[in-house]
């Protein structure tokens, strides 16, 4: 069985600010916005939704299959993938463009400064999903450009494949038409709590209507832990796993979205799987880059056991 994840695949440019952004900016003089922040660290990484997730899927001992596009300098990225056996077939390559990159600052306060450039994702709008002929059990819709987000959830509904509609930082592209038509395809509603204000905000649906229109809306917290809801009212809350240090917060979501969705496909119920997907967060937190974490499935295992004083297993 194969989980499909349609998103962005991006070389992240890591920045650490070590001081506030709010020290550095005059609100009264937005309007002349002209600011340099020097910072004391800088990693180029893999990145991008898709990719993230993937990577710490395939940790898991899942079958990820990513569906995006690089340009032409995406064949180390590639190669980085195979590395771990990953499949590369759905992702399409671009020969004029450089792949699509994100330049990323965070401050002392864990604010995030972000400039990106979409590059080639738009390629990924020619795959059929529908048209795959693995096995597929969940499809995962990540930010990336905005009509490969409808066209992939039209595809998995088509499919008969349950759909989680991520939109993240791709909220404001939509309009309320569209986003009202994506939650009501999915199975799954994901957002941390600003994302899913944003979500409400742009629809005019407060959680309660937009359980009407999904099955299951999960909201993360960060350090607070995560609530899903369902539209047939229960309600689980779950804490989280604290990493043995705080490196950088990027990531953290995407490798959450890994935890809970193996989690999901093994059967487990809602609150474990958030507890597994906070136990990936806190090893892609102890690390600076997205895909630069690692652990063995018995030390995935192990850790969730010290966390949460229960045991679970990742066998397939």
């Amino acid at each position: 069985m194969s989980i499909v994840i349609s998103g962005s695949l991006v070389h992240d440019h890591i920045m650490n600010f070590p001081d506030s952004f709010k020290n550095h900016i005059m609100p009264d003089q937005i309007h002349i916005l002209n600011v340099s922040f020097i910072v004391d660290k800088l990693e180029r990484s893999w990145g991008g939704t898709a990719g993230n997730i993937a990577y710490t899927m395939k940790l898991l001992g899942a079958d990820p299959l990513i569906v995006s596009g690089v340009g032409k300098d995406g064949e180390e990225y590639l190669n980085h993938f195979k590395k771990y056996g990953m499949s590369t077939k759905y992702i399409l390559e671009d020969k004029k463009q450089m792949t699509a990159s994100a330049h990323i600052t965070t401050d002392a306060d864990d604010n995030q400064i972000t400039a990106f450039f979409g590059g080639p994702l738009d390629l990924a709008r020619d795959i059929e999903i529908t048209a795959m002929r693995e096995s597929l059990t969940l499809a995962l819709i990540s930010p990336t450009h905005k009509d490969t987000m409808i066209k992939h959830m039209l595809d998995a509904r088509e499919k008969g494949v349950k759909a989680v509609f991520d939109p993240g930082q791709q909220i404001t592209a939509f309009n309320e038409a569209e986003l009202k038509k994506m939650i009501s395809l999915a199975h799954f509603v994901i957002g941390n709590d600003y994302e899913m204000k944003l979500l409400q905000e742009k629809t005019g649906w407060d959680a309660q209507e937009i359980l009407k229109n999904t099955k299951v809306l999960i909201t993360t917290l960060g350090e607070k832990g995560s609530v899903i809801v369902t539209s047939e009212g229960e309600t689980t809350e779950a804490t989280c796993c604290a990493p043995q240090s705080y490196d950088d917060p990027t990531g953290a979501g995407d490798a959450y979205r890994a935890g809970f969705f193996v989690g999901f496909e093994q059967g487990y119920p809602f609150k474990t799987c958030a507890q597994m997907g906070s136990t990936a967060a806190s090893y892609a937190i102890e690390t600076f880059g997205t895909q630069a974490h690692e652990f063995t499935e018995k030390e995935f295992c192990d850790r969730y056991e010290k966390a949460f004083d229960e045991k679970i297993s990742l066998a397939r």
